[in-house]
């Protein structure tokens, strides 16, 4: 299958909207925001358009990846810029052939190019650990609520590139997003029927579970669930 990977233009944002709602809807719980997320990311001041790049098959797009500039705060009271990854989105008919990895391995050499460190997101493991990324914790990085958890990945673009950068990993605060917004936005779309109890959902609630204080051993279950973009 031949892959036209290129920036997104603002012809394209429809189409890109549709294309995140279709892959993310009742991926990780029933409906999903994703698709309103990546309509009020464009306009955010940490979004970087140069890494918003679309995936285009036959001329159709069938994928989209996005970044914003987001932060650590070291231990030591210093802050370092950081890329999140997210969302990342292909279409379900398409998924499950390598679009997804060269997406973000295109956009890894286009964001090393850029000067920018590394990249951080929140996302299954399983599926980041095969594109250079590994558990944030290894690196002696938290969440922004002070927690290890499984889900935070990182990836150096440089090398070395957070080293003594141990802290609290700090998202833009643009996916902090409203969901009743998001339940707004979702109304200018097709109806679809949402789901509950499907396997990426129970997979998701799995994947959050595992998190644990930064100072201790014990695994907290009751936190507040973040989504993987």
């Amino acid at each position: 299958m031949t892959i036209k990977l290129r920036t997104e233009q603002p012809a394209d944002y429809a189409e890109t909207e549709h294309v995140t709602r279709e892959a993310f809807w009742n991926h990780y719980s029933p409906g999903c925001n994703e698709h309103y997320l990546l309509h009020i990311m464009r306009g955010h001041p940490s979004f970087i358009p140069e890494l918003d790049v679309v995936a285009v098959h036959g001329g159709r797009i069938v994928g989209n990846i996005v970044y914003a500039k987001s932060v650590i705060r070291t231990n030591d009271g210093k802050e370092c810029e950081v890329l999140g990854m997210g969302p990342i989105s292909v279409l379900p008919e398409y998924q499950r052939r390598r679009i997804g990895r060269q997406m973000i391995e295109y956009t890894k050499m286009k964001a090393r190019e850029m000067g920018f460190r590394a990249i951080l997101l929140y996302g299954d493991p399983g599926y980041y650990s095969r594109h250079g990324f590994v558990p944030a914790e290894t690196l002696g990085i938290r969440t922004a609520d002070d927690m290890y958890a499984a889900a935070l990945q990182a990836c150096e673009l440089q090398k070395d590139a957070l080293f003594g950068m141990k802290g609290r990993y700090v998202e833009a605060a643009v996916y902090d997003l409203d969901e009743k917004c998001a339940a707004e936005f979702d109304r200018h779309f097709p109806a679809k029927e949402m789901v509950s109890g499907t396997p990426s959902q129970k997979r998701f609630e799995e994947i959050v579970a595992m998190r644990r204080k930064a100072d201790a051993g014990t695994v907290t279950v009751n936190a507040a669930i973040k989504k993987p973009y």
